[in-house]
């Protein structure tokens, strides 16, 4: 539900920047992607050439790489039904669905979910983009929305795995991002992150691979009664 807000505050971004308030649902529709839409705004209003718009898209929605690694993708049997999904795939989708019990879901659970999400979406970006087209409202402070959001989609997913070790690193990794590459920060960060889970990954398996050696070849202590 938090999506028809946050469309909202995209269509009212969107119509306040000078756009007509039809961009909002073929951005909607076409793009999907509520960060990149958000930025979309600027570059098409800035004129911006395709390949600028090609490398910023890459370097927004680079995290979704990481998000299909363990998005229940494959619980959806149809090729058509796949693509589509992939298409839908966002922070909050990711954020709802990665996060459950998989041994539970299904594939039209899993679309059922992306399509309402995908239609919450349209439906607050179109009636923001009227709404600020015909009331005239102020977009100030509105691009925040975005960062609340994910600031919320956190929260809600600590609470669902509580693991501080890993939300610390995460943050270290941001951090270090930051400083390092700041104009490439989500790319670096994102795969410095997937490099320390799967250091801390592989170390685990080695560590339970030779617990494992070490019981099977231990010798039984001889019973009294032998």
């Amino acid at each position: 539900m938090g999506y028809l807000p946050l469309g909202a505050a995209f269509g009212v971004l969107l119509v306040t920047s000078g756009l007509a308030w039809w961009w909002a649902p073929v951005f909607s529709v076409l793009i999907y992607a509520g960060s990149m839409e958000f930025l979309a705004i600027g570059l098409v209003t800035g004129g911006v050439g395709l390949a600028q718009v090609a490398a910023t898209t890459f370097f927004v929605n680079f995290r979704h790489v990481f998000y299909g690694l363990s998005f229940p993708l494959l619980k959806i049997r149809s090729a058509v039904g796949r693509l589509w999904g992939v298409h839908m795939l966002t922070d909050e989708a990711y954020a709802l669905l990665a996060t459950k019990p998989q041994h539970g879901m299904t594939g039209t659970r899993v679309l059922a979910t992306q399509i309402l999400c995908h239609m919450y979406w349209l439906t607050g970006s179109t009636t923001g983009a009227l709404l600020g087209a015909k009331l005239g409202l102020d977009a100030e402070g509105l691009g925040f929305a975005l960062t609340a959001l994910f600031v919320v989609l956190t929260i809600d997913a600590f609470r669902a795995a509580p693991d501080l070790p890993t939300l610390v690193v995460a943050l270290a990794c941001a951090g270090l991002a930051l400083v390092v590459a700041p104009g490439g920060m989500l790319v670096v960060a994102l795969t410095a992150f997937v490099l320390v889970l799967g250091a801390q990954f592989a170390l685990g398996g080695r560590r339970r691979g030779a617990e494992a050696r070490a019981e099977t070849t231990a010798v039984p202590e001889e019973s009294p009664d032998a």
